[in-house]
């Protein structure tokens, strides 16, 4: 019986569901990101959106803050696990490596007639990618000259299509089929930060005029500014990031599938659609 092609799979990825869904061999980082937006959010709804629900009389306005809370939580779990999970762009290994041509040793003699032929391949060669000339590097685990913006991870030990980084946070390649996913993962989760100080922030208003003073308040609710407290710090990460990605994005230095407009609209759709 022939195996199918994850049973036999020569990088350091790691499959589950018959091969249904492909992670990088740190995909244990997995936990600690998922600790790190689950555990906040608990603590904000169980905590903070309760007090909020208790100022507002229990009207739409506490019910609101709640439903975007667990829902847009929803949408960036999905949206770290499409990243994770999916095919970064892996280019397949060559089973059958291109013939070596007949080169000279540089580092023999002078004179041609006393250099030793050797069979080897040259390390790049240039191709014509429409009507423009592009060199090409080979890459000797993959055993194929590498596609055009193609590089290969260590980490992985797989060739991928236009590879940005290696994440660790979500134990995955950035490549051409998961960037944008990836991008909309960390925009969302600067969101969430934003979302949650801002709240958590709007509590400690809402004790100071109940209680009179800011101190009193925060001795009321010390979780709000525990929660202020770490997305401020998350902010710099996550946001920074997104901020980073907008500038290459802004000025054509990452090629996605869709343009800007079209991502966020897809974005709007989902949430749009979840609420």
């Amino acid at each position: 019986m022939a195996k199918r092609l994850y049973e036999v799979w020569k990088g350091k990825n790691k499959f589950i569901f018959r091969g249904r869904l492909i992670f990088g061999p740190d995909a244990k980082s997995l936990i600690i990101t998922l600790l790190l937006i689950i555990v906040p959010v608990i603590i904000f709804c169980t905590n903070v959106a309760r007090n909020l629900f208790d100022e507002t009389s229990g009207n739409i306005a506490g019910y609101a803050i709640l439903m975007v809370t667990v829902v847009f939580t929803i949408y960036v779990l999905l949206l770290l696990l499409l990243t994770s999970a999916r095919d970064p762009g892996i280019v397949p290994r060559n089973l059958h490596p291109p013939t070596e041509e007949i080169c000279y040793d540089s580092s023999a003699s002078i004179d041609v007639g006393r250099q030793t032929p050797t069979p080897r391949l040259p390390p790049t060669k240039e191709v014509i990618v429409n009507g423009v000339p592009v060199r090409v590097k080979y890459c000797i685990t993959c055993q194929l000259y590498r596609p055009p913006r193609c590089s290969h991870c260590s980490v992985c030990d797989n060739c991928v299509e236009r590879f940005d980084h290696h994440c660790p946070w979500v134990g995955q390649c950035i490549g051409m089929r998961n960037y944008r996913s990836f991008f909309l993962f960390i925009s969302s989760s600067t969101i969430l930060c934003i979302f949650i100080f801002g709240m958590s922030a709007l509590n400690i208003k809402f004790l100071t005029n109940d209680y009179g003073t800011v101190w009193k308040a925060i001795k009321e609710s010390p979780l709000s500014v525990v929660l202020m407290v770490y997305c401020f710090i998350f902010l710099w990460f996550v946001g920074g990031l997104t901020c980073f990605h907008l500038y290459l994005i802004g000025t054509n230095q990452v090629i996605i599938l869709l343009n800007f407009w079209e991502v966020w609209g897809g974005s709007i759709t989902c949430i749009l659609f979840f609420m």
